[in-house]
């Protein structure tokens, strides 16, 4: 490893933030065109089952508050001026500021992924590294196969294998919720059992991304060069394989972190519906189907961010860690 050239990493930060921004308003954009177009209706989803007997003059009424009429375009435009000072509005399905709804929900879906990312990670790398010292054996066919299966298998039927499993005929683990039902405090014990699911959950549909990359890469690895001639100079397989395989087969695990983003998002979003996790999900499933405007555009932002803070973080790390790729030109 190089020693960290700060100036090149400040100037491909400041080159992908200028990036963003150009792609952070298109987004916005286009959430507000797509809630627009959206054949749900706000005023009733805003006054629940109160609107299934009001009259038409109340409904319009309350529709002329709401500003539903107007054109997106002025609903965007209001938003964005709000979001650049700081306020990004009022959620009117939640009924409280779209920053106090983030506040309180970000915070649990941060650690649902980052559990889950960690767990796929180090997991990944231990099989793709158990698979790719024996070629075609047994453990490589097996290891390469399950990863496969997995691969292929969506997240919410793994989520619902697994409550079936573990929580209904085991009865080991708890099926959902952040706390026990008779309990309002969260304690770590109780967070530690609850998140054992969902976050094994997503990390598993992670899992098969990160072991055949890992495999891929440090079996290739062991047929270069360098790590012959090391095996040439009586150097131990467990040095051979951790000291110079690894490393080497390792760079591409890199440019996938940033890739995986996208989908690590998605498939939070399906595991916290299935698990009744306390995260965005919830938030961000009401908030379209309300055409909650300002909710639903910050979330999207949201995510936005999260995708392209991804891509920067695999870049820097690929170009600290591999001496042949030069930061400022990437």
């Amino acid at each position: 490893m190089t020693s960290l050239p700060w100036g090149a990493m400040a100037r491909l930060a400041g080159r992908r933030a200028l990036f963003a921004l150009p792609v952070l308003l298109t987004v916005t954009f286009g959430v507000f065109a797509i809630a627009a177009a959206s054949p749900f209706d706000p005023v009733k989803a805003y006054a629940g089952n109160a609107a299934l007997g009001a009259d038409k003059e109340t409904l319009d009424r309350l529709r002329s508050n709401l500003g539903v009429d107007e054109p997106f375009t002025a609903h965007w435009w209001d938003w964005l001026a709000s979001a650049a000072s700081g306020d990004l509005g009022w959620s009117s399905v939640m009924r409280q500021p779209v920053a106090q709804v983030i506040g309180e929900r970000l915070v649990w879906s941060t650690l649902l992924c980052a559990v889950a990312f960690v767990v796929a990670v180090l997991l990944g790398t231990m099989l793709g590294v158990l698979a790719a010292r024996r070629p075609g054996s047994w453990l490589d066919r097996t290891v390469t196969s399950l990863a496969y299966v997995l691969e292929a298998a969506p997240v919410f039927w793994i989520a619902l294998l697994a409550i079936w499993l573990f929580a209904l005929q085991l009865d080991v683990l708890p099926a959902g919720g952040l706390t026990d039902t008779a309990s309002e405090q969260v304690s770590a014990g109780q967070l530690a059992s609850h998140i054992v699911l969902p976050a094994g959950v997503l990390a598993v549909s992670q899992l098969p991304w990160f072991t055949l990359y890992v495999r891929q890469g440090v079996g290739d690895a062991l047929t270069e060069d360098p790590v012959r001639g090391a095996r040439a100079r009586g150097l131990s397989e467990r040095t051979v394989l951790l000291g110079h395989a690894l490393r080497s087969g390792l760079l591409p695990v890199l440019t996938l972190i940033g890739s995986r983003a996208p989908e690590l998002i998605t498939g939070a979003l399906l595991v916290e519906s299935v698990f009744s996790w306390p995260g965005i999900a919830a938030a961000t499933v009401e908030a379209a189907t309300a055409v909650d405007f300002p909710l639903l555009a910050a979330l999207t932002t949201l995510a936005t961010a999260a995708v392209l803070i991804g891509n920067m973080l695999a870049d820097l790390l690929y170009g600290l860690f591999d001496p042949r790729v030069k930061l400022s030109e990437m």
